[in-house]
């Protein structure tokens, strides 16, 4: 059984977050903006249907998808690209891989203690961050 993966998170730390927006080419007002944040993290997991809402004053992510189910992924007001995306369990992690313009790009979700933890991928950089379960 995979890990249980609901509730909202709130971030405590974001490592490497402007060189991961950088990678995916993000205008730089937007990524001096976005840096500044501290989004939460609002997940309903049930079963393999999964609705991850990041949330933040700036502005609001919602990913609703099926684990397993390869999605065309619309990510606008991300950094405006579409993507084929699939997302499985590898374990008790929660992978992602996002097919497009940009290599290597995707991110994984897994839980240590009471931390969401968050690894974002694109184009060699990586961002790590951190959520507290509220």
């Amino acid at each position: 059984m995979p890990v249980d993966l609901n509730g909202y998170w709130k971030m405590v730390s974001n490592e490497n977050f402007e060189a991961y927006m950088k990678a995916l080419d993000v205008n730089v007002a937007i990524r001096k903006i976005a840096n500044l944040l501290k989004p939460d993290k609002d997940i309903t997991q049930d079963g393999d249907h999964m609705i991850i809402k990041t949330l933040s004053t700036f502005k609001n992510y919602n990913m609703d998808f099926y684990v397993g189910k390869e999605f065309e992924e619309d990510l606008t007001g991300v950094d405006e690209r579409k993507c084929m995306t699939t997302i499985t369990w590898e374990g008790d992690k929660l992978v992602c891989v996002q097919k497009g313009e940009i290599e290597g790009r995707g991110w994984t979700h897994w839980v240590e203690g009471d931390e969401l933890h968050l690894e974002l991928r694109a184009a060699g950089a990586v961002c790590k961050q951190v959520f507290k379960k509220t």
